[in-house]
């Protein structure tokens, strides 16, 4: 999982998810890092945890702003 979590956080830094951005689907980042869609979630978590991401209720999770 820590390759994920650097290359989430790698990705949000070089701007390709740009702070206030709407992450793709937890099942379309599974698919595409070839993981189970729950360690997408413990991704997200971690990551929700160190203020990277934020969660808002029924619409996704989004690049915190900076």
């Amino acid at each position: 999982m820590d390759e994920l979590l650097d290359d989430l956080v790698r990705r949000i830094k070089s701007g390709e998810y740009p702070p206030g951005s709407q992450l793709p689907s937890g099942r379309t980042m599974a698919d595409e890092y070839n993981v189970s869609h729950s360690t997408i979630q413990r991704a997200i978590a971690t990551l929700r945890q160190r203020g990277v991401l934020v969660g808002r209720p029924g619409r996704g999770v989004f690049v915190a702003e900076s």
